[in-house]
């Protein structure tokens, strides 16, 4: 195994610049959610010319890349979506120009996400280098969607696509870390009923507004008391959003609305979550709805899931995780950081949803996730090519 990890890591250096440039010809192309169609050709085509033993384009829209014809299914997973730039006067340098300067790859969708996308496909290459022949068939997949919605692309791939691997690695951004779960979340609308009346006889109706407010100072009182895991740390609530209406502004609000961002630790679900609020709402003639997304890919097909998305982790001594370490420890010599996700991922449906084990690693700091001035390390990229091979490469 010695030998092998030592030609991995002289390889992953080898195509350090090709991996560079890769990721700068997926960063200048614009792939907001639902418009992934240019970068998932582009990504198609790296594939290709890195010698996958075949590449698809699924009819959601996800790129998924093959190499091995194994019993056992390893998926290697980066979504190919990005966030806007914002404001541009925020930026020091060209959002969309990944430019490679200063041991740097620079601009949106460097560190969330593609710089995993790039630095599997210089896997895959690796893989083809040294004619991996082993019991495993290994999926390299740019996901789509993952912005506007986490997990919707593996629920299409599970579910109708038909593709269930064993295993699974995510490279969303953990700093080239091990990371083992994260808080699952859901978007919650409370909807409040009141009865309107002339402004000049506010005591005719019932205002609206005055419900939700009294439900708002309730809900702030309920994030102190929710539950804490020792490793996923505390479940939050927030209202981000509140809208009202009445038939006019003389008139009381008859209606109002708060939108909830709730983030679920271990132990909470969607089912402990509705009862906390409908425990503060059920005198205040209100209804609460789980939303829904639904929405038409870029291929014209129309596909959706309920905003619920579930708390996953799985256990350090958990085989994905050991091997994981394995290939940490025999390519960088010490033991890697194992740590979480602040944020939510696709592991909320390889794992969450479908009990997939699954793990994260992937170049980039997630602190320059949707923030301006994104870029993300060179020697990151080698690193990240450099262990999906080795995992690929060890894993029994």
């Amino acid at each position: 195994m010695e030998n092998m990890i030592r030609k991995i890591k002289t390889l992953a250096e080898k195509y350090k610049d090709y991996t560079a440039l890769n990721l700068s010809k997926l960063v200048k192309i614009k792939s907001l959610s639902l418009g992934e169609k240019e970068v998932a050709l582009e990504l198609k085509r790296q594939m290709e010319e890195a010698g996958f033993d075949e590449v698809i384009i699924d009819k959601l829209g996800n790129c998924m890349g093959r190499i091995g014809n194994g019993s056992r299914i390893l998926a290697i997973d980066g979504h190919i979506d990005t966030v806007d730039i914002g404001q541009l006067s925020n930026w020091e340098f060209d959002p969309m120009g990944g430019e490679i300067k200063d041991g740097y790859v620079h601009g949106r969708g460097t560190v969330d996400q593609k710089g995993g996308v790039a630095a599997f496909v210089t896997a895959g290459k690796i893989l083809k280098d040294l004619n991996f022949d082993r019991d495993l068939t290994v999926y390299f997949v740019g996901s789509i969607i993952e912005e506007d919605c986490d997990g919707l692309c593996w629920k299409y791939i599970i579910e109708e696509h038909g593709l269930k691997p064993h295993y699974v690695i995510s490279t969303e951004p953990t700093n080239c870390n091990i990371y083992r779960g994260h808080r699952g979340r859901m978007e919650i609308h409370v909807h409040f009923y009141g009865v309107s009346s002339h402004g000049s006889a506010p005591e005719r109706g019932k205002n609206a507004i005055y419900s939700a407010a009294k439900a708002a100072l309730e809900i702030e009182k309920l994030h102190e008391r929710l539950k804490h895991d020792d490793f996923l740390g505390k479940g939050s609530v927030t209202i981000s959003e509140i809208i009202s209406g009445s038939p006019s502004l003389c008139a009381v609000a008859d209606y109002a609305r708060i939108h909830l961002d709730r983030r679920l630790t271990w132990g909470e679900t969607k089912e402990s979550a509705v009862a906390e609020i409908e425990a503060i709402v059920k005198d205040l003639n209100a209804k609460i709805e789980i939303l829904n997304y639904e929405e038409t890919s870029y291929t014209g097909l129309r596909y959706g899931m309920e905003k619920y998305y579930p708390t996953w982790k799985i256990e350090e001594s958990a085989p994905i995780v050991q091997t994981g370490v394995k290939a940490y420890t025999s390519l960088f010599g010490k033991a890697p950081f194992i740590d979480k996700w602040t944020f939510s991922t696709n592991g909320i449906a390889t794992n969450g949803l479908h009990g997939i084990p699954t793990i994260g690693f992937g170049p980039g700091n997630e602190v320059l996730a949707h923030a301006p001035n994104e870029k993300i390390l060179i020697s990151q990229l080698v690193e990240a090519s450099a262990f999906y091979a080795a995992f690929a490469m060890i894993m029994e």
